[in-house]
């Protein structure tokens, strides 16, 4: 069984920062790609930021040089750093991994963290 899970969410003033961390456990052999997602009140979930295994990201243009994602493949962790944090980011962020359990396993498996609530408001 695999376990993603997240913790760093809060609450936040306008233009302050916070990092949100996801640390997948359980039987694990290879790590794709990962992700944040955030989902708003009343709002369709949507892709924040994507990091291959072998680091190439991409962001959601509403994020593009605020946040940044990152991820240690020893440690099975992805963090993003968020900076400027606008009360328009108010959602509760979940992370993604494909992951493939077993080396014979014949395919990879999408897992989602609990989510974590970040709050940005004065």
């Amino acid at each position: 069984q695999v376990q993603l899970l997240e913790s760093g969410g809060g609450l936040v003033q306008p233009g302050g920062s916070l990092r949100l961390s996801c640390a997948a456990s359980g039987s694990i052999f290879s790590i794709n790609g990962m992700d944040w997602y955030r989902q708003a009140p009343g709002k369709e979930r949507e892709l924040v930021a994507r990091i291959s295994r072998g680091g190439t990201t991409n962001y959601a243009d509403s994020v593009k040089g605020r946040f940044t994602i990152s991820r240690d493949n020893a440690k099975s962790t992805v963090w993003l750093h968020m900076n400027s944090l606008k009360p328009e980011d108010t959602a509760v962020y979940y992370c993604h991994a494909v992951i493939r359990s077993h080396w014979y396993s014949p395919h990879d498996y999408d897992y989602w963290g609990q989510g974590t609530q970040v709050t940005v408001s004065s």
